[in-house]
């Protein structure tokens, strides 16, 4: 509560006690008279006017007042129900000092407490004062203070639920509150997900691509003069490679041109074209071609496999046939693939020497052609290992799940 606000509930506090005061002595008291009803109108609305920062001593002054003016019989118009203001304020605003400024948190009981307590030893008071120096009868005072507590119950109910009433909006602003940084936090990791797809899509198509052209575009040169023919194919089998990347980068540019092609669920369909298990012999050939000797063997139904299981097969082949190309210094290379109904493996070997690096999938390189098959891998669920055989050569191998709804 800010202190404007604190303000401002002290100040309504005293003008409605004082209407209330001065309606109740016109009704049912002695009268409005200058010597009683204007100073205690004054000596409540004096405390009441605090009694938005400090709740609890406005309650105590206003008891005393009371009491006083009771006592003194200058206001007979009752014990607890002209302080039912400072009763309110202390039991209604209350909460626990280091939760102040945290709407909806650290709501406490000391308030009500409080206001209970002090209730309670002015009832009390007002017994004694009533039976023994009024000397009223005993009934008079049960019915008379019968009615004042029944008030007093009533304005702490009113007080309380007023309270649980704040209390339940400042929950629920906070619920809002969380739930919007979740919503962003959410966005976020969507967004860095598809980043992160993004660099991998482009990091399989330019790689593969640079390196098969590159392996075509020295054959030429090398052929050239003395075998016009094996360079004419080389020039044509780099053309069909770039005329796929070429394909493969529109597509790509495409979808993220087109946010309407995005899920309302986040990044989780492939932002590359669809490449599938047909075109894992399609990879094996450009290898040929380039130079190494390349075979594949598979077993199981590649019919059953779905889609973003197939397009992670096909890429993990793809980087690993690039790497084979260009750092393997080797002459054979393998391609096995076990399709089963609960998951799917993949074995890439070579036979070259190893690389520098072990794992990196570049020699000197920063690995990215490596991670970002075991991030692909990882995202559905399965394992990967990729690294130098005791026997030599180079492999990568992975296991991938079928999701249950395909098996």
């Amino acid at each position: 509560m800010t202190a404007r606000v604190k303000n401002i509930a002290g100040t309504v506090a005293a003008a409605v006690t004082a209407v209330a005061v001065v309606t109740a002595e016109a009704l049912v008291g002695t009268g409005p008279t200058p010597s009683g009803t204007l100073p205690l109108v004054v000596g409540l609305a004096v405390a009441l006017l605090a009694g938005g920062r400090w709740p609890r001593a406005a309650l105590l002054v206003s008891v005393e007042v009371v009491i006083a003016f009771r006592a003194a019989e200058l206001s007979d118009i009752g014990w607890i129900w002209p302080a039912s203001a400072a009763y309110f304020l202390v039991a209604a605003g209350s909460r626990s000092s280091r939760a102040r400024g945290r709407a909806g948190a650290g709501w406490t009981a000391a308030g009500p407490a409080f206001a209970v307590a002090v209730g309670v030893l002015q009832i009390a008071f007002a017994a004694h004062w009533e039976l023994f120096v009024a000397g009223m009868a005993g009934r008079e005072v049960v019915a008379e203070l019968g009615a004042e507590s029944l008030w007093l119950a009533l304005v702490l109910a009113a007080a309380t639920a007023y309270r649980n009433w704040v209390r339940w909006r400042g929950e629920v602003a906070a619920g809002l509150e969380r739930a919007a940084r979740e919503r962003e936090l959410e966005g976020r990791r969507r967004a860095e997900a598809e980043r992160l797809q993004i660099a991998r899509e482009l990091h399989d198509v330019v790689a593969h691509t640079l390196t098969v052209v590159g392996v075509q575009l020295r054959v030429a040169v090398e052929a050239l003069e003395d075998e016009p023919a094996e360079a004419r194919a080389a020039l044509e089998t780099a053309q069909e490679v770039r005329a796929t990347a070429v394909a493969d980068l529109r597509s790509l540019i495409g979808v993220l041109r087109d946010p309407g092609e995005r899920g309302e669920g986040g990044p989780a369909m492939e932002l590359a074209p669809e490449r599938g298990l047909d075109g894992v012999g399609e990879l094996v050939a450009r290898v040929r071609a380039a130079g190494l000797a390349a075979d594949v063997e598979t077993s199981g139904d590649p019919a059953a496999v779905p889609a973003p299981v197939a397009l992670a097969v096909y890429r993990i082949v793809q980087e690993s046939l690039t790497n084979a190309v260009r750092h393997s210094g080797g002459t054979r290379v393998a391609v096995r693939l076990g399709y089963g109904a609960e998951q799917v493996s993949v074995e890439v070997i070579d036979d070259g020497p190893g690389r520098a690096g072990d794992g990196g999938g570049a020699v000197g390189g920063s690995g990215h052609g490596v991670d970002g098959m075991r991030e692909r891998v990882s995202a559905l669920g399965g394992e990967f290992a990729a690294g130098t055989e005791e026997e030599g050569g180079y492999a990568v191998r992975a296991l991938i799940p079928v999701p249950s709804w395909r098996s």
